[in-house]
């Protein structure tokens, strides 16, 4: 009798021990497919920081402070996107920032300042560290012999490498993952840049971006761009989306 009584014991913990366990597997996969409140917010700025919509960034600038992203992610945000829409947006996304920083102040909000970007201790030069990256990106390493527009303008390549992967990448104030959010959000919202989405949405899918989170990234940029940017966009994605799961 306390044979059986034991059996029924371990066969009931055991039911418990797999509903929990599906339960936290379906807790992951939910975490896995959407995007909290801070990632939708770098959307959102990458986006409106790129078109010069200073009014909506200064909207967003709040919406993303109030969720929890500190001053120095958004200032580094700033600093990454002049690589993809150049100085002037970038730095009048700063100077926006910059005001809307002083009016939280004023009204005696206190916004969580973060950690400053960590020196880099590297032997190897900045090409070698900047091709390093990016093979990390990419998961394929880079070849030696220059092609297409690199060896066109081999100049552009030592600025991508150097500059780009090196001087911008290796800043260890945001991951790779959050640079890569704001490279798609920025060249969505810039648009006619179909190769170069292609590209960062393949390198946003190998840094950790599920295609679920890629197909809500979508619907987050949507409201912040034309309905021309937001299909070509959705249309990339879906191609992307059909040639990595055909290998």
């Amino acid at each position: 009798m306390k044979k059986i009584q034991f059996t029924v014991v371990i066969v009931l913990l055991t039911g418990i021990s797999l509903f929990f366990n599906t339960i936290k597997a379906q807790q992951m996969s939910i975490a896995n497919s959407e995007l909290n409140s801070k990632e939708k917010s770098i959307i959102t700025i990458s986006s409106f920081t790129a078109q010069g919509k200073l009014t909506e960034l200064k909207t967003a600038f709040n919406s993303g402070l109030d969720a929890g992203l500190t001053i120095n992610e958004i200032k580094e945000m700033l600093v990454h996107s002049y690589a993809y829409c150049g100085f002037p947006r970038s730095i009048r996304g700063l100077q926006t920032f910059m005001e809307v920083v002083n009016e939280r102040k004023t009204k005696g909000i206190r916004d969580n300042m973060g950690a400053e970007a960590s020196p880099i201790i590297d032997e190897k030069t900045k090409y070698e560290r900047g091709k390093k990256i990016l093979e990390e990106l990419s998961g394929a390493p880079q070849p030696d012999k220059l092609s297409g527009y690199s060896a066109f303008a081999p100049a552009i390549d030592t600025f991508l490498k150097e500059h780009l992967f090196a001087d911008i990448f290796e800043r260890d104030v945001l991951t790779f993952k959050q640079r890569e959010l704001v490279t798609i959000s920025i060249i969505t919202a810039i648009g006619d840049a179909d190769p170069m989405l292609q590209s960062h949405l393949g390198l946003s899918l190998n840094v950790g971006w599920s295609p679920e989170q890629l197909s809500e990234f979508v619907n987050v940029i949507t409201p912040t761009i034309s309905k021309e940017k937001s299909t070509a966009a959705a249309t990339v994605l879906k191609e992307v989306l059909k040639t990595r799961k055909s290998k």
